[in-house]
């Protein structure tokens, strides 16, 4: 699959603005090494000076919205490594391993090549959320963050500079406090943690918990994410379980049917 299926061709939004300021040194790299990519303006872009869709098909526009989400995890990856000022391996290795199940042994090694390389960069995590949040809908926005706790978690220990970081990014990426509770909550497996995912509290009714639960597995379903493809949508799934996870675990302790 390799760099011909996750970041070859049209690169939409991402190529405008702080995003791709910090990743062009590894766009020149690729266009040096024979690799072409298209920029997609449609004309609602603060950063591009062209109008319409410019002639891309809906297939197009998609793909060059599901590489701009995958560039803007990897500058997003880079800053919750690097934010406990610690270079740690089995950090990185999340990253590969996420790249590597989805899309391919070399879209993982060039992730790697693109993370070490912001490792030296200053992002500015406000002025990157601000460009995710333009063109980004809400959905795909709470899987970016989803994915980005399990980061924080892959090395079995979350120190407060990632919490920190991590609040940060909730709030540039404009996600509600509400939700970044419950996705912060996924990765606890106490009782009041599972409310947490549910954005309920232990007052609840059985009936307010089953409400709850239809209205997060909506909100977390896959299929919000189809857009950005089948790789994206498959990575989505987890964050499905985890409501599903949730749900199990406080009608288990009530003994609900």
């Amino acid at each position: 699959m390799g760099v011909g299926k996750w970041i070859s061709g049209f690169l939409g939004w991402m190529m405008f603005g702080p995003i791709g300021g910090l990743v062009g040194f590894f766009l020149g790299s690729l266009i040096e090494g024979g690799v072409s990519y298209t920029r997609i303006d449609d004309g609602s872009s603060p950063y591009g000076t062209g109008s319409g869709t410019g002639g891309y098909t809906r297939e197009e526009q998609r793909t060059g919205q599901r590489n701009s989400f995958l560039m803007s995890l990897i500058v997003l990856s880079a800053a919750v490594i690097k934010a406990d000022g610690h270079f740690v391996k089995s950090e990185l290795e999340y990253v590969k391993g996420f790249l590597r199940q989805n899309f391919g042994e070399d879209a993982a090694e060039q992730a790697k090549d693109i993370i070490k390389g912001l490792m030296e960069k200053d992002i500015n995590v406000y002025e990157v959320g601000a460009q995710i949040r333009m063109y980004m809908n809400y959905s795909q926005r709470l899987q970016l963050f989803h994915y980005l706790v399990a980061l924080a978690q892959s090395d079995n220990r979350v120190v407060q500079a990632e919490i920190d970081i991590l609040g940060v990014i909730a709030s540039a990426i404009g996600l509600s406090s509400q939700d970044t509770e419950s996705i912060m909550s996924m990765f606890k497996n106490d009782l009041e943690s599972a409310y947490r995912v549910l954005e309920i509290t232990s007052s609840a009714t059985d009936e307010e918990v089953r409400k709850a639960y239809k209205r997060m597995a909506l909100k977390y379903h896959p299929d919000k994410v189809s857009t950005l493809g089948e790789d994206v949508q498959k990575a989505a799934e987890e964050k499905f379980k985890n409501v599903q996870e949730a749900y199990e675990k406080i009608k288990k302790s009530r003994g609900m049917s």
